[in-house]
């Protein structure tokens, strides 16, 4: 789906070169507000990946991790709907769920899910098998369609850890595949027609072109190009969608996840940089915000923890279409929202 907001006024220029110095120190022409999104009483934010906007282009979606870091044994309701206000306004999903982790909305505003079951407890085998699946919902929370079977594994009818889903504009289904790494690690992309049919796939674990290593999140630009959050691998996969690859970038450093509006504006979230990473010390957590027509960064919201043992600032990010930014936090089990000064 192409992901739309309002441009940004300004965009400064800056050179198309292969960055590969920490893009760091540039302008953070944003405000955080935080606290402004309102659980009902007795119920507190737990851990969030996901998050998305309406088709209203006002109203945020999220799926929230049931109070903790998992809704293996809760029954809260983890798919949340809120005003432009903070106001809860729809909840659903209870008791379906293991690690709730992407999120989209379609062009008609079905609401996709995403559940990694990337952490959680093992299934007992005398209950029935459950989590590695994508649900569609309708907007009042009716179940349209699931992909996957339930209990993951290998091959066309199942998924191990999916990440994240996106639809196109003609109804083709994305997702990417793979929350883990090392060797026998699941890593591709796969993609479904409108009905939920099997296509194809690509991709597979690795560092090389055309590999991936924890293919984290989607998002399509107004050409149509695909972008891979390539995680593990600190940069972004561009393909066409038949899964030819066009370009990498690695100026937007660690991606969690991507959003791009409807002016090829991008923002990448990195929450795995600086003291959560043993390997990407040199770059700092948080939004970069930039062009997906020539690659260039001009703003970045920093991370205000300095030295956090784990995932921090925003993982999940959305922005709606006045232009106002969404991250959702995993770490400090959050959900911020970025205006401008």
């Amino acid at each position: 789906m192409l992901r739309s907001s309002l441009v940004l006024s300004v965009l400064v220029a800056a050179p198309l070169a292969a960055q590969v110095k920490p893009v760091n120190d540039l302008p953070n022409p944003f405000q955080t507000i935080e606290g402004w999104a309102r659980m009902p009483e007795g119920r507190t934010w737990g851990s969030t990946s996901a998050v998305s906007i309406d088709r209203d282009g006002k109203s945020i979606w999220v799926f929230e991790r049931c109070g903790q870091n998992s809704c293996a044994d809760s029954d809260l309701d983890p798919i949340l709907k809120f005003d432009e206000n903070g106001k809860l306004v729809k909840a659903f999903g209870k008791g379906m769920f293991i690690f709730p982790h992407g999120i989209e909305v379609d062009p008609q505003g079905n609401v996709w899910v995403v559940d990694c079951s990337c952490i959680g407890r093992a299934r007992p085998d005398s209950l029935p098998p459950k989590g590695h699946q994508v649900f569609k919902f309708s907007p009042d929370g009716k179940l349209l369609m699931t992909l996957g079977k339930a209990g993951g594994g290998k091959g066309t009818d199942y998924f191990w850890q999916p990440n994240d889903v996106l639809v196109a504009p003609n109804g083709d289904i994305f997702v990417a595949e793979g929350h883990s790494s090392g060797a026998g690690a699941t890593a591709r992309i796969v993609k479904f027609d409108k009905a939920g049919k099997f296509i194809k796939s690509w991709g597979s674990f690795g560092a090389g072109k055309g590999q991936l290593d924890q293919p984290h999140t989607l998002a399509l630009d107004s050409k149509g190009r695909l972008f891979v959050g390539d995680r593990s691998n600190n940069r972004l996969v561009i393909y066409d969608q038949e899964g030819t690859v066009l370009d990498e970038w690695t100026q937007f450093s660690r991606a969690s996840g991507i959003w791009i509006d409807r002016n090829d504006v991008i923002y990448v979230t990195d929450s795995e940089s600086g003291s959560v990473s043993r390997t990407r010390t040199d770059w700092k957590r948080g939004i970069r915000i930039g062009s997906a027509k020539d690659g260039s960064v001009q703003y970045f919201i920093p991370d205000p923890a300095a030295n956090p043992p784990s995932t921090s600032a925003a993982e999940g990010i959305a922005v709606d279409a006045k232009g106002v930014i969404y991250g959702a936090e995993v770490g400090p089990k959050a959900l911020k929202r970025y205006v401008k000064k």
